[in-house]
């Protein structure tokens, strides 16, 4: 199993997750964060950390969310890694309001 990164990061990019991350399995790009399925330990540390509920246990991820596990897995390939928080997006925060956060 794994931990992926789903839709609610789109437009976001809030790198709480990325601190308490044991491995370097997160890979970002100038729109969100994705989880290399091939690194990640599956520790879960990330998922309370997300302050728009965009990471989720690939056990636990709704049905309409099944196609952000390929998109991790390609993405992550491709992407480079992030360790360091780094600042959210510009309009993170409106983003997460109409998110309901």
């Amino acid at each position: 199993m794994t931990t992926i990164v789903t839709d609610n990061c789109k437009d976001c990019r809030y790198t709480d997750c990325v601190a308490v991350c044991p491995v370097e399995c997160f890979h970002y790009d100038d729109q969100m964060l994705y989880i290399d399925p091939e690194v990640c330990i599956d520790c879960s540390a990330c998922l309370p950390e997300c302050p728009v509920e965009a990471i989720y246990e690939e056990d636990d991820l709704p049905e309409d969310k099944y196609e952000w596990i390929e998109i991790n897995a390609e993405k992550s390939k491709v992407l480079p890694v992030i360790t360091d928080t780094m600042d959210p997006l510009p309009g993170a925060d409106e983003r997460k309001a109409a998110l309901g956060f």
